[in-house]
């Protein structure tokens, strides 16, 4: 294995990390949906609120 190996998986890693560190986040935030932008007012029933609308 090359450098180049090392340093793609290296970089998914990191972008694998990263996005857990944000769901962690958000979900002590009190977020039910990630990425809902209505994750914060509704009763977790995201598919209903963009239907509704």
């Amino acid at each position: 294995m090359g450098a180049e190996t090392y340093i793609v998986i290296g970089v998914i890693l990191a972008a694998v990390g990263l996005a857990v560190w944000y769901i962690v986040k958000e979900k002590k935030k009190g977020a039910k949906c990630i990425g809902c932008p209505y994750s914060k007012q509704c009763s977790g029933n995201c598919g209903e609120q963009k239907e509704n609308q």
